[in-house]
Parts: structure tokens; sequence; C-alpha cells
């Protein structure tokens, strides 16, 4: 005699899980803001609400925040690549920003790509809802790095649905 089960699990993600991984996003911007002064509060704010948005509607590939030099993402810049889990949840906690980077002659940018679901969508359904985010994006070429890579450090994780966070890391 033989036996057989299947087990279904569905997750639905909600506003709440994006807040809760746009949330983690907007305290590793403050942990830049405390060691580098370049964010206000507001604009933090907008960073967490234009995620949370994108998130929850599933149109966010990936978004980029740090410091640019000569056009090139150097220390400390983080980038975080929306995902679905496979099994596990791993949810670190935000933080571990590199302190005591050199920023001379640099400002800081942020950069975002859109996922194939957004761009599947038509030109007025997409202006739609930019018009709804508190940050306006223009297009631009992506940032290369400079003199360093990024390196995978941390994950966050929520409602079947993952944030994988990378650093920018120097070659030096």
């Amino acid at each position: 005699m033989s036996y057989s089960f299947t087990t279904t699990e569905t997750k639905t993600f909600t506003l709440t899980h994006a807040r809760h991984l746009a949330a983690k996003v907007a305290t590793d911007l403050k942990r830049i803001q405390r060691l580098y002064g370049a964010l206000s509060d507001a604009q933090i704010e907008q960073y967490e609400g234009e995620a949370t948005e994108l998130l929850r509607q599933g149109y966010l590939e990936s978004v980029t925040y740090g410091f640019r030099r000569n056009g090139n993402w150097i220390v400390p810049t983080l980038r975080y690549t929306a995902k679905e889990l496979a099994n596990s949840e791993n949810d670190d906690d935000p933080g571990r920003v590199l302190p005591g980077a050199n920023i001379a002659g640099a400002s800081f940018y942020s950069y975002l790509t859109y996922t194939t679901a957004w761009l599947e969508l038509s030109a007025s359904e997409r202006e739609t809802i930019k018009q709804q985010l508190p940050i306006q994006r223009t297009g631009a070429d992506e940032p290369q790095v400079e003199g360093g890579y990024f390196v995978d450090d941390k994950t966050y994780s929520s409602g079947g649905r993952s944030l994988g966070r990378a650093s920018v890391r120097s070659f030096l």
C-alpha cells in the first residue's frame, strides 16, 4: 500500500508586506543619512513610499541608492532587487552600511528599474501610476561601479517576496 500527499500553499502579498520591505530600505537610508548627511527625512519618506507602491503592485525590479562620482557608483551604494521567495523566508535586519567612505566630489543618486509586468502596461497606465508616486523619475542610463563591484549581503522578506540587498565594495 502506498500513500501520496500533496500540499499547496498560497501567499498573498499585501500592502502590509510591501511596507515591511520598504521600511527596511528606509532604515538603511536613515543609516546613510546619519553617516553621510546626504538625505533629508522627507526624501527618505518619498523613496519609501515609491518602493512600497511599486512592490505592492509588482512593478519594482531593482532600485539603487548611493553616491555617484564621475557618473559612476561608489561606496556606499546599496542595490535592492525584488524576487519571489522559493522556500525559506530569511528576513535580515537592516544596517551594516559601510561608514567612513570617501564621498568627496560625489552626490547622492537613485536609479530604478521596472519589471516586465510594468513594461506590459499601456503608456497611459504607466503614466497614471507614475503620477501617483511621490518621486517623478526620468529616463537615464544606469551608472556603472567605479573601482569596485556589488556583493550580495542581506535579504529582506515578507509575504512570499524578498528584496535582495547588494552593497558596492571597493577593489582596494
